[in-house]
């Protein structure tokens, strides 16, 4: 794994700047971008990853935990995001927004420390890691990144939730990963109002490539899930939001797994200023499907 080097970023220290005050918030305000980058700020939760205390594992929990595939995947994913959120960051002009950009590249680091401490504390193997290159496109690498966990913490969300009322995850170890979860929902809160932010602040001429950009970022998602798909299928590569409840040898069905998502994003990110947007495909999409799965019963009784 290498060595890990955090250190919280010293231009937090300058203050996490004035929130809006009640009322509404146009979106690519200055308000608004107050607004997001201060909740991202102040919400910081500063705990060591070394100084975790990893809770003794009964022997057949702990085999289970070991035997989940997804260890490989998330460090790597890990280590990726921080490389690209503090690229990003670099390059922003904007003194609070790289403040917070700073903070999120931190904390996405912080997350691969708290995985690779697990993997040592519990025995975990994993396969060697890639190496991580600079994107030669920080913007695009934030992108990726930030739908991507649009896209995998909303399953993570209920899986966790799911792992945690089915006792597949002692309370001690539920405990212990709470605050990644926690950052996980501020990380996605704060990308979405950043993309509705950086649109409405750029010029007009840029807004068209800036929405294609989106789509070609979405499109990227897409296969890169049908290859992972792909993969698993031929007994490749596995990942926790695409293998589920499975992988915890729990008996749910979709459409309960589909309702705990939903109910646990709701959740998780109605604690935050309702004035800020949600990331709202994935769970749209998956309102639809219930829909039309709800009408197919119809027809057929």
């Amino acid at each position: 794994m290498g060595n890990i080097s955090l250190n919280i970023p010293v231009s937090l220290a300058l203050g996490a700047g004035d929130p809006p005050g009640p009322g509404p918030v146009r979106l690519g305000s200055e308000a608004h971008k107050n607004l997001f980058c201060h909740t991202l700020l102040a919400t910081f939760d500063p705990y060591r990853p070394a100084l975790i205390d990893w809770p003794t594992l009964p022997e057949d929990t702990q085999r289970k935990v070991v035997s989940l595939p997804i260890w490989d995947i998330a460090v790597q994913t890990e280590g990726k995001a921080g490389l690209r959120v503090a690229a990003y960051g670099e390059m922003v002009g904007d003194p609070l927004l790289r403040r917070a950009i700073e903070l999120n590249a931190y904390e996405e680091k912080r997350h691969k420390h708290v995985l690779h401490n697990m993997v040592e504390a519990y025995g975990i193997n994993l396969a060697p890691e890639p190496e991580y290159v600079t994107p030669r496109d920080p913007e695009w690498a934030f992108m990726v990144t930030g739908y991507s966990e649009c896209i995998d913490s909303f399953f993570a969300f209920g899986l966790f939730e799911l792992a945690k009322r089915s006792g597949f995850f002692p309370p001690e170890l539920v405990d212990t990963f709470e605050p990644v979860m926690r950052e996980e929902g501020r990380h996605i809160l704060f990308f979405v109002n950043w993309v509705a932010w950086h649109r409405r602040t750029m010029p007009l001429w840029r807004r068209p490539w800036f929405a294609l950009k989106i789509a070609a970022v979405w499109a990227f998602l897409i296969y890169e899930r049908i290859s992972l798909g792909n993969d698993l299928a031929n007994g490749q590569d596995n990942n926790f939001t695409v293998t589920g409840a499975k992988d915890l040898g729990v008996d749910v069905s979709i459409r309960e797994l589909m309702d705990l998502c939903l109910a646990e994003n709701e959740r998780r990110l109605g604690v935050y200023d309702p004035r800020l947007l949600r990331p709202r495909l994935v769970p749209s999409l998956v309102r639809l499907w219930q829909r039309m799965l709800r009408v197919t019963e119809k027809v057929r009784a």
